[in-house]
């Protein structure tokens, strides 16, 4: 019997978490208890254990190999509630984190969020009304969300920024802006995930003025993507504000991206969109990111009834072709050249419009003699399909320095600032003239922020960075120049 490379990984790392369990203390924390005394108490490769109850606090996890893991019994799941007062649930840095087991409910920023921690593992969790995202891991390498269930985020379920070897797996995404958004992000599979009845469904992009400056290599697979048609509630001016009500799968600026084996439907503006990022931001403000959606792979999808009530610029485009029902699949400004390697398969079984110029990816003609043998090829072929690394990514190192610095912008910052397209904060271009040289005044602000301005959601406290760190920060973002 062949095993996947997903097994394999899933032994790899069970065999490195029984290698630590012997030298590993359990911690309890059960309701009254904090959950953040238990972390400052843990040493590396411990486990906390939380008991059903609700606690409202933020957990932060600095330590490698830290697990959280909840306790459910009778139905009752630990709870971390914000209130709508506190900012985020839980951000890690440590490398080998995981958690599991955690109703998150009503804060303001995030539910769960990396900074740029390498092999992470998210799973099992109930992430409702969280801010701006549910799961957010940032500029990290090697992990897996998986069995999480979210609903209610005014930006994105999960999100996963600027990172690399990841899966997301059967999670369910329901009425938010986005359901899954793989931004600036490389080596990722999406699959078997149930995304409905939010803005859009499935996002692949490039957002200019981040650090990476490149999205390829994604395997969107076996997902559910229906009725996608939430209004868009995301804040007024943030990039996920411009993306159409009705959106199944959007891929902006994404390369090497395969779409295959999905079921979208009912979705009413499009069921799969491939375009440039001028479709929803300004791409010229960035040289260095590529427009265009190259070598974009899509493949026996199962797709009905989408396009019925075009929204915003895709009614008005459909309008000048004489129709009000949007398509199945749209291949729009800039996205359509042949030479830009894209394919199609089984085109004539969808309302398209854009893919005149496109290739055919059909499968070969399979004889009934060979059928029995490809199916099993087949099989094991898709068995093998993780994006994870066969092993774990060496552990990220921070250092108090100007490397570090680099690292810490980019796990925590620039998420929100980008140099010059305004993403949930002001971009980093306005914050250097607002500051000139003064990098000690933005440290300061960052560990104890007020709301000064109404068009920008409150920045969170980053007063869990030490405050030597934050000036090297603020020293490094008014240092950019793209």
């Amino acid at each position: 019997m062949i095993k996947s490379s997903y097994t394999r990984l899933l032994c790899i790392l069970g065999l490195i978490f029984l290698s630590h369990a012997a030298s590993s203390a359990v911690h309890e924390v059960k309701e009254g208890g904090s959950i953040q005394a238990a972390v400052t108490k843990a040493q590396t490769g411990d486990v906390i254990r939380v008991f059903p109850g609700t606690y409202h606090e933020t957990v932060y996890v600095d330590k490698d190999d830290i697990s959280l893991i909840g306790v459910v019994e009778d139905g009752q799941w630990p709870h971390l509630d914000g209130q709508k007062i506190l900012n985020d649930a839980i951000l890690y840095s440590g490398n080998g984190f995981s958690v599991e087991w955690f109703k998150i409910t009503h804060y303001k920023g995030n539910a769960i969020m990396g900074q740029s921690g390498n092999n992470f593992s998210i799973r099992n969790n109930w992430v409702i009304d969280t801010g701006l995202y549910g799961i957010f891991p940032e500029f990290g390498h090697n992990g897996l969300i998986e069995n999480n269930i979210l609903s209610g985020i005014e930006d994105a379920a999960i999100y996963v920024g600027m990172s690399d070897y990841v899966d997301v797996r059967n999670n369910q995404v329901f009425d938010n802006v986005a359901g899954i958004e793989i931004e600036n992000s490389r080596h990722v599979l999406v699959e078997g995930n149930v995304a409905r009845n939010n803005t859009g469904g499935i996002l692949v992009f490039i957002t200019p003025g981040l650090p990476i400056k490149s999205s390829y290599d994604a395997i969107v697979r076996r997902n559910f993507i229906t009725n996608n048609n939430t209004p868009n509630f995301a804040i007024p001016g943030s990039l996920v504000a411009g993306i159409p009500s009705g959106t199944g799968i959007l891929v902006m600026s994404g390369d090497k991206v395969v779409i295959e084996d999905n079921i979208i439907t009912g979705n009413n503006t499009g069921g799969i969109i491939v375009t440039s990022g001028d479709f929803v931001t300004e791409v010229a403000s960035d040289k260095d990111s590529d427009p265009h959606s190259d070598e974009v792979m899509i493949r026996n999808n199962i797709m009905f009834d989408n396009g019925n009530d075009p929204d915003g610029e895709m009614k008005l485009l459909m309008l000048s072709k004489f129709s009000t029902k949007g398509p199945d699949i749209l291949a729009y400004q800039s996205a359509t050249a042949k030479e830009r390697g894209s394919c199609i398969s089984r085109r004539e079984a969808y309302r398209s419009y854009g893919l005149d110029d496109w290739a055919d990816c059909d499968a070969p003609t399979v004889r009934a003699a060979d059928a029995v043998t490809s199916a099993q090829e087949i099989s094991t072929t898709r068995q093998l399909i993780t994006k994870m690394l066969p092993v774990p990514a060496e552990p990220r190192v921070i250092t108090v320095d100007a490397d570090g610095a680099e690292v810490v912008y980019n796990g925590i910052c620039a998420g929100c600032h980008a140099y010059n397209v305004r993403l949930i904060g002001p971009p980093a271009f306005v914050i250097q003239a607002q500051y000139g040289d003064d990098a000690k005044a933005i440290a300061d602000y960052v560990a104890n922020p007020e709301r000064r301005r109404p068009d920008f959601p409150s920045m969170p406290p980053q007063s869990h960075v030490s405050e030597e760190m934050r000036l090297l920060v603020a020293q490094y973002m008014l240092s950019l120049t793209e």
